[in-house]
């Protein structure tokens, strides 16, 4: 037997397989983040009113009770999935049947494609609560909308976006690291407010020069959602990090920059 037989000898069908997995799920976790990728510049346009076919305020007309219910019920189903998924009790259960390293890449996933259904079903409900008809006023409004997308963005970068969209999870596993205990830090943005991330979603949602009854039933529900996942995501934060983050939600705000936290 040749070196390089007794080589291929040891690494055995099971470390190949292995390996195959590994490979196999980091191309899943790029697939998931592309599709999150082309979600989020999707929801841009389409709360916007920019570019892509399908906006908020375009589509199906319905009579008006019909469309509030229908578009209470996509938001609510988004709303339940990324709430229910993100729990650490559904977590420990999930990943008895899916596998650790792609965790997160299936809870991205699964968030995309509830938005995506949102995006295709939702029905329009025209009618005007205001209208900004001094050009530069508007224009300003849209700069401030786009301003909140770029805090979403940055915000993501801060903390690191990588791992909060799935990919260094499977680039670790591919690789064979281990991925590094969770530590308590404040960079930036969030030294100022708790939520950045957030805080920029509710600027990009109610800074509308347009805004009509649809997209107000879609800002106002989504803010209300945003305070829910909040008061969730923060006992979980109290659970894992305890007084450090106790100290933290003490010391700066939840939302607003530069107001003492109650």
């Amino acid at each position: 037997m040749t070196q390089f037989d007794r080589q291929v000898h040891s690494i055995g069908p099971e470390v190949t397989g292995l390996r195959i997995f590994k490979f196999i799920a980091f191309l899943y976790g790029i697939a998931a983040y592309l599709v999150f990728f082309v979600t989020i510049l999707y929801a841009i346009g389409f709360v916007m009113g920019l570019v892509v076919p399908k906006t908020i305020d375009t589509g199906t007309d319905m009579p008006t009770v019909e469309a509030v219910i229908i578009n209470l019920l996509l938001m609510a189903l988004f709303a339940v999935q990324h709430s229910v998924m993100a729990r650490q009790q559904f977590k420990a259960w999930w990943t008895q049947y899916v596998p650790k390293p792609v965790e997160r890449s299936t809870y991205v996933l699964f968030a995309s494609l509830s938005l995506l259904l949102l995006f295709w079903q939702w029905r329009p409900l025209p009618a005007v609560i205001w209208d900004v008809a001094n050009p530069d006023l508007a224009v300003t409004i849209v700069t401030l909308s786009l301003v909140g997308w770029v805090l979403v963005f940055t915000s993501t970068f801060i903390i690191n976006h990588f791992e909060l969209f799935g990919l260094h999870q499977v680039t670790n596993h591919l690789v064979g690291k281990e991925a590094s205990p969770p530590r308590f830090k404040t960079p930036l943005l969030y030294k100022f407010v708790r939520h950045p991330i957030y805080l920029g979603f509710i600027i990009a949602f109610w800074a509308a020069p347009v805004m009509t009854v649809g997209h107000l039933l879609f800002a106002a529900v989504t803010t209300l959602y945003i305070f829910v996942g909040i008061a969730l995501e923060e006992h979980d934060l109290i659970a894992l990090f305890g007084d450090e983050y106790r100290q933290y939600k003490q010391r700066v705000s939840m939302l607003i920059p530069w107001r003492k936290s109650v």
